[in-house]
């Protein structure tokens, strides 16, 4: 299985970034799918999720009405577009899949590959 996502940069507070998660290896659409990211010093957390079935999907709360988690199965690749970015929006950005019925719950992810780097300067 592979998981590479890309699309990262550098963007000045109150821009827009847009990444991009392509899978291999796997049947993209038997997997919910999810971002994860990281800033230097904190944790991992789950930003965003895709169910494999649609319907709404998930945003923690910080980037509620900024981004915006789609999917297209046909092309195995998942996107997140980041708008109204804030400094503390700065991390590694990393693609996940899981295939557990809890897929709001980040403990069931797998998480892939080395991310991408998103920089916001304020």
């Amino acid at each position: 299985v592979q998981l590479q996502a890309s699309g990262g940069g550098l963007v000045q507070a109150g821009g827009s970034l847009g990444l991009s998660c392509t899978a291999s290896g796997l049947t993209f659409r038997s997997y919910h799918m999810a971002w994860f990211r990281q800033a230097p010093g904190q944790e991992r957390e789950l930003v965003a999720a895709s169910r494999r079935s649609g319907g709404e999907p998930y945003y923690t709360d910080s980037v509620k009405g900024r981004f915006t988690v789609s999917r297209d199965n046909a092309k195995n690749t998942m996107y997140l577009q980041m708008s109204g970015l804030k400094f503390e929006d700065t991390a590694v950005y990393y693609c996940a899949n899981s295939q557990n019925v809890q897929w709001r719950v980040a403990e069931w992810y797998n998480i892939w590959g080395q991310g991408t780097q998103v920089t916001v300067s304020s």
